[in-house]
């Protein structure tokens, strides 16, 4: 692990120290990436294969080296031996005896094209490993930042509904004092009671979908948690991406992009299989030095001990398996055309989610600013209404559907906010640029 990356889990882990201890816990957007980045059991266990796989490359650097063996055994040994004697008869005789044998080998591989192909495609699939764990954690910014900026929409959504049941009770009041002095009308007060029941539905809902979102959120961190930083608009910087161009994006996804370095890993990985399948066809070559030393070990050498030091090469050639390696071949070049096909497949899908997102932001700036300005008329529009029905020039039912029409306005501000800031998260986790600069960035628009 790099020592920046060292750095931020030690300044993660800190200020999850300092939290509450109880059995609640308050985080802002940072917080939560950092104990998403320790609790997470879905990155817990990319680290974990990440891990087994780098274990690929000392065993495939293994085989090259020298490999020394060692063999002893030791028998007793109950022997029947039937033989003519000096007259020719034949005699039996039972002969009891030990015998023992000691063998010391050291081989070393000269020439094997397999094992060359073998440890050059383990370095590949570690780094596609190291990519897959690169993916994963710029995923964790992206999950986490969705399940934040879903939990934050519900809870003001909860808060407009709130807002919006305090107005819809006013005027369902203010019907019912109307008509007990003559001046409104039955139709009134029910149509005021309607808005009224239909909010305590929606209210419901709105809880209802609070609470689901804080469990995501949960199931990140693995903690429970009582309040979430909210957003503070006046701190919201509406900016287009840096740069502003789509294609500079893209240049920098091809180069940065762990999605794209995975399978560039994973083709190279396919073409040394290729070398691997052919390498079938080609002869091996080592080096074999070798220490035994026998006692009594056939029956033709009994009370007989030979010592025997050789050294020497040892050269196999393949010379006929059937077709098999033919077939190995052939499936690995189909291997390789695969990985190279998803690769193809993964520029092209990359560069369309890179354009969405670079859209996403470029034009969710605009959609905020024109929903502000919205919210801003449509607030007007109620303050109208409410002045109009008091002088009798509006009625109940265009005050209650001004007061929707503004209640519709703030919740789409807020999505094409939320939107907005994801867009921004998942540009940067697309394009492999830097896991916290984004998210600390948007952490600095909350109200910690």
């Amino acid at each position: 692990m790099k020592v920046k990356q060292k750095k931020q889990l030690l300044a993660f882990a800190a200020a999850a120290a300092g939290l509450f201890s109880g059995q609640s816990w308050s985080l802002d957007l940072s917080q939560t990436y950092g104990e998403a980045l320790v609790q997470d059991s879905t990155i817990r266990a990319v680290r974990a294969a990440t891990d087994a796989r780098r274990e690929r490359l000392p065993q495939a650097r293994a085989q090259l080296l020298p490999s020394v063996s060692a063999s002893v055994s030791r028998y007793r040994n109950s022997l029947e031996r039937t033989s003519p004697d000096a007259s020719g008869q034949l005699v039996t005789a039972n002969l009891r005896y030990t015998s023992s044998s000691e063998a010391l080998t050291l081989r070393q591989p000269l020439f094997r094209m397999q094992l060359l192909a073998d440890y050059r495609q383990a370095r590949a699939q570690v780094d596609d490993a190291e990519a897959t764990l690169e993916r994963e954690t710029q995923n964790v910014g992206v999950r986490v930042s969705a399940a934040y900026f879903e939990a934050l929409l519900a809870e003001e959504h909860l808060a407009l509904v709130l807002a919006q049941k305090t107005a819809y009770t006013t005027q369902f009041d203010a019907a019912q004092k109307r008509f007990s002095a003559g001046l409104g009308t039955r139709t009134d007060i029910d149509e005021a009671r309607a808005a009224l029941d239909l909010n305590v539905a929606q209210e419901l809902e709105a809880r209802q979908n609070l609470d689901f979102t804080r469990r995501q959120i949960q199931s990140l961190v693995n903690r429970p948690i009582d309040r979430l930083a909210p957003l503070d608009p006046s701190r919201m910087r509406l900016v287009p991406p840096v740069p502003d161009r789509l294609e500079a994006w893209v240049e920098q996804a091809e180069i940065n992009s762990p999605e794209l370095q995975s399978l560039v890993a994973q083709v190279e990985a396919a073409k040394y299989e290729v070398e691997k399948a052919q390498a079938g066809h080609y002869p091996t070559l080592d080096a074999v030095a070798q220490w035994s030393r026998n006692d009594s070990d056939t029956i033709t050498s009994i009370k007989t001990r030979y010592t025997n030091r050789s050294i020497g090469l040892q050269l196999n050639i393949p010379l006929y398996a059937g077709g098999y390696v033919s077939s190995t071949v052939r499936q690995a070049l189909a291997g390789q055309q695969r990985a190279e096909e998803a690769l193809e497949a993964m520029r092209r899908d990359l560069g369309v989610r890179l354009h969405r997102e670079f859209r996403g932001v470029t034009e969710g700036v605009l959609r905020v600013r024109a929903l502000e300005q919205a919210v801003r008329s449509a607030e007007q529009v109620v303050i109208s209404n409410s002045r109009s029905f008091e002088a009798g020039s509006r009625t109940l039912p265009d005050v209650l559907n001004a007061e929707q029409l503004k209640v519709s306005a703030q919740r789409d501000l807020a999505q094409a906010r939320f939107v907005y800031m994801l867009s921004r998260v998942r540009l940067q986790a697309l394009a492999g640029g830097p896991k916290t600069e984004v998210i600390d960035e948007i952490n600095g628009w909350l109200v910690r």
